[in-house]
């Protein structure tokens, strides 16, 4: 009896024994499970904080080289022009020079969307310390850095964004809109066969595609030359306006995002995606105000600019006081003029 009492006791001490063996063991497994787990929590964590650093660095350094590309385009900021979006349309030619055959400023105002159009000749002289000559040839030699800077000192004002278009996109954006509608004021006869150049419009109201579109702009008849040029491209920037306006426009929008996409050269970059989409959502349905350069034609036929005239139309342009008139009233209005 007293054998069989001391064999239970011993088997219980075993037991025992071996029920804190797998305990310990079950708690060296989960201390070594907690252990692998942490640790696979702190080398994700650093993995991810290093790539938070890298894409922060890289996103820094993108912002910084856009800054600096945007310093060196407009220049320092001028607070004066704060209200405004300023951009510089350059149409340029199929030759093999290439050079900008149409030139303007297409401006809005950010709180109202109200917009002005600068137009500007292709054979304005300018006449500068570093650059002299008409300034639709800067292109083909200085490229667009230069036509910007020229225009900015030329106008007083900053070209904060720039577009160029070539002549066979710029027919291709018209026929996807549909073609406009405009009113041409006389026949228009003129071939170049050196130009591979024939214009034949009709005097009237026309539906043109996007090809006649370009032959009317490019057409210089024997009364205003140049001059009449400058006033057609203003009538057409009207014309495009409303027609962009149009409801019918919104289903071609892919289409249009796509060729300014993939056809245009343009210096808006994707950290201006979010102040252009606010400015043009905010596009206001009034004609634009239109200005040819005030200047008058030289007997080279080039068109010299009338600096004390220029400085003060574009003050009636860029009314400065609008900035603060515009947010406590809403309903200031430049003074309107020329077309």
């Amino acid at each position: 009896m007293a054998n069989t009492t001391q064999n239970n006791i011993d088997k219980k001490r075993k037991s025992m024994k071996r029920r804190r063996r797998i305990k310990a063991f079950r708690l060296v497994f989960v201390l070594v499970i907690l252990g692998l787990i942490g640790t696979a929590i702190l080398f994700v964590g650093f993995s991810i904080y290093n790539a938070g650093s890298r894409v922060y660095s890289e996103f820094a350094e993108m912002y910084q080289g856009y800054t600096d590309r945007k310093t060196a385009r407009v220049g320092s900021s001028d607070p004066k022009f704060e209200g405004y979006t300023n951009i510089l349309i350059l149409g340029v030619d199929d030759s093999e020079r290439q050079e900008a055959d149409t030139i303007f400023v297409l401006s809005f105002s950010n709180d109202t969307g109200k917009s002005r159009i600068i137009g500007i000749p292709r054979d304005t002289w300018i006449s500068s310390r570093s650059n002299s000559g008409r300034i639709g040839t800067l292109y083909s030699w200085g490229g667009v850095n230069l036509i910007v800077r020229e225009v900015s000192k030329l106008l007083g004002v900053p070209i904060h964004q720039y577009i160029i278009i070539d002549m066979a996109t710029f027919a291709e954006l018209i026929d996807t809109l549909g073609g406009l509608d405009i009113y041409v004021e006389e026949n228009m006869d003129y071939d170049d066969e050196a130009a591979g150049l024939s214009i034949h419009i009709g005097q009237g109201y026309q539906h043109l595609s996007g090809e006649e579109v370009q032959k009317y702009l490019r057409y210089r008849g024997e009364k205003l030359g140049d001059v009449g040029r400058v006033q057609r491209q203003q009538k057409f920037i009207k014309a495009l306006y409303a027609k962009v306006l149009q409801l019918d426009t919104i289903p071609k929008l892919p289409a249009i995002a796509d060729i300014f996409r993939n056809r245009m050269e343009t210096s808006a970059e994707i950290f201006d995606s979010a102040h252009l989409a606010n400015v043009l959502r905010k596009m206001s349905s009034d004609p634009p105000t239109t200005l040819m350069l005030p200047g008058s034609e030289n007997v080279d036929g080039a068109w010299v600019p009338n600096v004390a005239e220029i400085e003060s139309r574009i003050g009636e342009l860029f009314p400065f006081q609008d900035i603060v008139i515009e947010s406590v009233a809403g309903d200031a209005d430049s003074e309107q003029f020329g077309e």
